[in-house]
């Protein structure tokens, strides 16, 4: 709507009247051309009409009005014209400041700064300004006061998650025990915000690949969530399991050290050392590899080192221990297997092929005692990244097929191989 405007009279800088409305008419110059206004006819220009009613429920606004809206009761939402034209313009004002505690949602059947999803007004003594522009970009905010980084706020909701790299695999010939994929969690925490309509994309770690005689094992892969206002979180692979004589490799936690090696270090935060084995003479067994929960434990002369224990999480609703380490290998048939830790840890062997560490846990595979072919290592077991959103916002649509349940009031979206999720 535009504002109207009435004059009597309304004269040049040189005192000629150019509205005159004795005359009904514009005097346009000093040549006297005149435009003819009709008896009883007003003069109108554009502006905002704001409304006088304070506005506490959800409503369809009109172009070219302006609206107090006082959310003190609740968040309500306001519905944007379904047909604009160029220009077209609305104006939203946070009558009593509680626009923080409870938002103002703009919908519209046509497109919101370019996109299908409403957006918020999230700050206390927010005021903006929406224009049409055009079939493309819809309506988008033009000025805005006490708005924050930006005018319109997309939808927002906060979210709980769970990530776990790939475990390490073990090393063959007195081979340390594969270190636990790195694990981090907010559950129980500060809960991360995702926005509605942004797609959230889950990479999981495969577990190391398995060593073969006098080798180290392989490391596992990185598992990664990412997406729109969450700062990229990155579990380190595990580190692979040192062969005889030689150093655990670094990941998560750490590879177990052959027989006389050191432990490979752990990643601060995420997981803990392997194991160091023996320096002195004899035959001992190779060390475990680094957990989530504790390092792993040093090999003796009469067994291969235990992994170390990784870490429960509650975060599907069950407590399930992830990323533990594997076991160290024996020195010979007469000694024990080193065991592996807690959360899908492998155990190591003296001759044959050592147990791999558990997919979906990220755990670290068993050493291989013995170097005689064909038997190797253990594999790493692959990781997992957990989602955990409210039920009443989630939004169902996935990619890479991950396991969906439910507990109590959330969704818990679980990815043993990698996919996405639109908020």
């Amino acid at each position: 709507m535009s504002s109207i405007i009435k004059v009597d009279t309304i004269q040049d800088q040189d005192g000629n009247n150019i509205i005159n409305e004795n005359a009904n008419t514009i005097t346009i110059g000093k040549s006297g051309d005149t435009v003819q206004v009709a008896t009883g006819a007003t003069l109108e220009g554009a502006g905002t009409q704001w409304q006088s009613d304070i506005k506490t429920a959800s409503f369809t606004s009109v172009a070219g009005e302006g609206y107090f809206c006082n959310t003190t009761s609740s968040a309500f939402t306001v519905t944007l014209p379904s047909s604009a034209s160029v220009g077209d313009t609305i104006q939203i004002v946070d009558y009593a400041g509680t626009f923080t505690t409870n938002n103002i949602t703009l919908t519209s059947s046509l497109k919101i700064e370019g996109g299908t999803n409403d957006k918020t007004l999230t700050t206390n003594r927010e005021g903006i300004t929406v224009v049409y522009a055009d079939v493309t970009q819809g309506w988008v905010a033009s000025s805005g006061i006490n708005s924050g980084d930006q005018g319109l706020d997309p939808i927002t909701y906060t979210a709980e998650y769970l990530v776990v790299a790939g475990g390490g695999a073990g090393g063959a010939n007195n081979g340390g025990g594969g270190g636990a994929g790195g694990l981090l969690t907010n559950f129980g925490g500060t809960a991360i915000t995702l926005f509605t309509g942004s797609v959230y994309t889950a990479t999981v770690g495969a577990g190391g690949a398995a060593a073969v005689p006098s080798n180290k094992g392989g490391d596992g892969g990185n598992s990664v969530l990412s997406g729109d206002n969450v700062t990229t979180i990155t579990a380190i692979g595990g580190g692979g399991g040192a062969t005889q004589n030689t150093s655990g490799r670094d990941g998560g936690s750490g590879g177990g050290g052959g027989y006389i090696g050191s432990g490979g270090s752990g990643t601060s935060g995420q997981g803990n050392d392997g194991g160091t084995s023996s320096t002195s003479g004899g035959e001992y067994g190779a060390a475990g590899g680094g957990g989530a929960g504790a390092a792993g434990s040093a090999g003796s002369n009469s067994a291969g080192g235990n992994g170390g224990n990784g870490l429960a999480n509650s975060i599907t609703g069950s407590s399930v221990t992830y990323a533990g380490g594997g076991g160290g290998g024996a020195a010979n048939t007469d000694h024990l297997s080193g065991q592996g830790g807690t959360g899908g840890g492998g155990e190591g062997t003296a001759t044959g092929t050592a147990t791999p560490g558990t997919d979906g846990l990220g755990g670290g595979g068993g050493g291989r005692g013995g170097n005689d072919a064909p038997n190797v290592s253990g594999t790493g077991g692959s990781g997992v990244v957990i989602l955990r959103v409210p039920t009443a916002s989630y939004s169902g649509t996935t990619t890479g097929s991950p396991t969906v349940t439910t507990d109590g009031s959330h969704k818990v979206i679980k990815f043993t191989g990698s996919g996405t999720y639109t908020a």
